[in-house]
């Protein structure tokens, strides 16, 4: 039995964002801070990727740990009302994320998954991460930056809680779901 009305879970669950996320906005502003250039939602590639690098041929997406079952991560529980809804749900959308994974590498995408987690807890960790990454992908994909040393990591990432407050400013939660 849910603790709250119907009219009152559907308000909840209809606050529920799918873009435009704090954590999308985290790691944009993180990319953006790199000098990295993207473009965002690309509805004709699979899966509604969240960030598009064609540049560097690379998709990033940003996994929410509840709905997209962050293995491990204290986010991903399952509500103890109606599980048998729930595990299906979440099994459906674990399984699209691997058929959208698939069909994009296939394609010829480099595909990385960032975590909400990983953005929210350690901001300053992801930088560093993504930073390494793409900047492998950078490198396999031209060959005379092969023998060049690899830039530095010397921007400047704000702290995890400027980042946070950065995110907040950006997506206004008090207007309630953006509509596409």
């Amino acid at each position: 039995m849910d603790v709250f009305s119907r009219k009152k879970r559907s308000w909840i669950m209809g606050r529920i964002r799918s873009k435009n996320t704090k954590p999308e906005i985290i790691v944009r502003s993180i990319l953006h801070r790199m000098g990295f250039r993207f473009s965002l939602k690309h509805k004709k590639l699979p899966g509604s990727p969240d960030i598009v690098m064609p540049k560097h041929k690379t998709i990033l997406f940003v996994h929410g740990c509840f709905w997209h079952r962050h293995r491990n991560c204290k986010v991903a529980t399952t509500p103890k009302s109606r599980v048998g809804f729930w595990k299906s749900k979440f099994e459906k959308n674990v399984g699209r994320d691997i058929r959208n994974l698939r069909e994009l590498r296939k394609l010829g995408w480099n595909v990385i998954v960032v975590w909400e987690c990983q953005a929210m807890k350690s901001p300053e960790q992801l930088a560093e991460r993504l930073f390494h990454k793409l900047e492998r992908l950078r490198q396999s994909h031209r060959p005379s930056a092969i023998s060049r040393k690899p830039k530095a990591f010397t921007y400047e990432i704000p702290e995890r809680k400027e980042l946070l407050k950065i995110a907040e400013r950006r997506a206004d939660y008090s207007q309630g779901p953006a509509r596409a």
